[in-house]
């Protein structure tokens, strides 16, 4: 059974450093991610967010304003689960055990 789990694990590594090898240099200018304009001719959100972050939020920090103003209603939902995740864990732990009396 260990050679089996083993052997799925080298084959799932195997398989992403693949995958990795057809992506694009992160300083890469040409990579599509990097464009201005995307393949339909659309200005590309990145390009508007770091040209106008500090004019639309007033906040020196790009991600807080990102995050923060841009991205407000995402974050907020992502706070509420990991909220609603720890309030469930401290119910969880914070229970009294019922002694067992004989």
């Amino acid at each position: 059974m260990k050679i089996i789990n083993y052997s799925s694990l080298v084959l799932v590594g195997l398989l992403l450093i693949y995958a990795s090898l057809g992506l694009p240099y992160r300083g890469d200018t040409e990579a599509l991610v990097n464009k201005e304009i995307s393949l339909i001719g659309t200005p590309v959100a990145s390009s508007y967010y770091i040209q106008n972050a500090y004019k639309d939020t007033n906040t020196p920090n790009i991600v807080t304003s990102i995050l923060g103003d841009y991205r407000s209603f995402d974050t907020l939902g992502e706070e509420v689960v990991i909220f609603t995740a720890g309030i469930i864990c401290f119910l969880l732990l914070s229970r009294e055990r019922k002694s067992e009396t004989k």
